[in-house]
């Protein structure tokens, strides 16, 4: 009896070691790793680096860029990534780029806002705790710049340069696979942009929104668009603010007001109320990047929210 349970015991061993090879392969943990900051840079350096690397983001899916803390696993595996692609100028880069280098000194990082026009921002001063005691609620956008950059795709195309040289700079053998998927997401970006220049360009489309977070300013520079933001200064607008933000929304003629899903919609509900416009969940930090670019445009194009 002994003896059977024993063989059943290696069997099952032999069984889970050899389903966890088959989960580490399919997950391409044998190639070399690079480490993004948030979603959407996952999306641009997976479309260039194909299957030559494993890309993944430091920021969690659901979670704050502004104030996400890295788990101590999360530390771990980033001393086994090749490199460190970052966004720009994210609070938790802000907070966090110099302890990275600490913890893994060989890694090579990477700044993705090369080469981009920036939107000064001085008006994210301090963080903000809510009655819910949440940070979420005020930002801190550091050095006084707009760090969205990513919502546009005149920036898109600039950070896909960027990729485009770290990945050569890394591994130079694989430079014209590169080259040719860099190609590629460039015409579908150039398409993106081309599309949303049509739909914001007709009679019906609205030339003014309002958002809790201010995270489309690049989106509105790239096609002349006015973003009312609902926070003030990084914080819950006061009751004179919000009684502005109503005037502004009947004077601009704003429809639409979008939502993050990260940020607590109680005073854009009252707005909408107040106002009678709709409001529109986005979520700028998303994976799919032309999905979230193509559904901001299309609320926009008739004030009216795309499913």
């Amino acid at each position: 009896m002994k003896k059977t349970c024993f063989l059943l015991f290696i069997a099952a061993l032999l069984f889970s070691c050899k389903q966890g090879g088959q989960r580490q392969n399919s997950k391409g943990d044998d190639k070399p790793v690079i480490t993004v900051t948030i979603e959407p840079l996952r999306y641009f350096t997976e479309a260039i680096a194909g299957d030559e690397f494993t890309v993944v983001s430091m920021v969690p899916k659901g979670s704050s860029p502004e104030t996400y803390d890295p788990t101590p696993q999360q530390l771990v595996d980033l001393a086994r990534s090749k490199a460190y692609f970052r966004i720009g100028y994210i609070g938790f880069e802000q907070t966090w780029t110099e302890k990275l280098t600490d913890n893994a000194p060989h890694l090579q990082f990477f700044d993705m806002s090369k080469n981009v026009e920036l939107i000064p921002d001085d008006t994210h001063d301090a963080h903000h705790h809510g009655e819910d005691g949440h940070a979420h609620e005020g930002h801190v956008h550091v050095g006084g710049v707009e760090p969205h950059i990513w919502n546009s795709p005149l920036n898109a195309q600039i950070i896909a340069g960027n990729i485009l040289h770290a990945l050569c700079t890394i591994d130079k053998a694989n430079e014209s696979a590169y080259l040719e998927r860099y190609n590629a997401l460039i015409q579908r970006i150039e398409h993106v942009d081309s599309l949303i220049c049509q739909m914001l360009s007709g009679p019906e489309a609205d030339h003014a929104f309002m958002i809790y977070h201010p995270a489309l300013s690049y989106f509105a520079r790239d096609y002349n668009l006015h973003q009312i933001s609902i926070e003030a200064g990084g914080k819950e607008p006061s009751p004179a603010h919000l009684k502005n933000l109503i005037t502004a929304c009947e004077r601009e003629k704003v429809r639409i007001i979008f939502v993050q899903p990260e940020f607590d919609r109680r005073n854009a509900d009252l707005i909408a109320r107040q106002t009678g416009t709709r409001v529109v969940e986005i979520n700028p930090l998303a994976y799919d990047w032309e999905e979230e670019m193509m559904k901001t445009a299309r609320s926009l194009e008739r004030g009216i929210e795309i499913d």
